[in-house]
């Protein structure tokens, strides 16, 4: 039985996606990287910052030091967070603040459960934080996603046994987490891209709160 439901955040219940995009052109343009693009930028879905800046320091064949990775990490989130001033309530994505609601009015637990450490702004900016019974973000773990941890701390923090958690992710890294934390997983995307969840749907407006607690 579905006692909790732990979101992740971004691709989840809001879009910040083109904000990350626009943040790493940026970083690209002053790095002088000519082969970021969108598809490029897929493979940083689910990944945490400083992983993300290996992936693309190796594409470039550069070779950089692990003090010049922390400083284009800083700067590019320095440039996500610029970008979040622009962030309101229409960026929440379809579905996901009626579900909340109708989360709340049954009792069922709510969490966000997010390896950002921007995920509070967004929180804010999106005025969700009075839906939500817990939040756990980048600054509460020491292991990201895929490890369990967000999930189960998210889950103490509720009150709530992992196996009547339910997690709803848009990563392959998200739902790998969910699986190992013992928990039931709602995917949101394809299940072409996300195989290992126990349901996937294109977004939240797509599942009645019915079906999810059946899960």
């Amino acid at each position: 039985m579905i006692k909790a439901v732990l979101f992740d955040l971004d691709g989840v219940l809001v879009s910040t996606d083109e904000y990350h995009y626009q943040s790493w052109v940026k970083i690209s343009k002053d790095e002088g990287f000519d082969f970021f693009n969108h598809t490029f930028n897929n493979k940083f879905r689910g990944v945490a910052r400083m992983k993300c800046v290996d992936i693309i320091t190796e594409a470039s064949g550069r070779k950089y030091t692990a003090a010049q990775k922390q400083e284009l990490a800083d700067r590019k989130n320095r440039y996500f967070v610029e970008s979040l001033e622009a962030v309101t309530t229409e960026m929440l994505l379809p579905g996901s603040l009626e579900m909340l609601k109708e989360l709340k009015k049954r009792g069922i637990k709510i969490a966000v459960a997010s390896n950002s450490r921007n995920a509070m702004t967004i929180i804010k900016q999106t005025q969700i934080e009075h839906l939500l019974d817990a939040i756990v973000d980048g600054h509460q773990i020491e292991n990201s996603k895929p490890d369990p941890e967000v999930f189960l701390l998210a889950a103490k923090k509720v009150g709530v046994p992992p196996v009547n958690c339910l997690v709803v992710e848009d990563a392959v890294t998200g739902i790998e987490s969910a699986n190992r934390a013992g928990m039931k997983s709602l995917g949101i995307g394809t299940k072409e891209r996300l195989p290992n969840a126990s349901i996937v749907v294109a977004d939240l407006s797509s599942i009645s709160v019915d079906e999810l607690l059946k899960l």
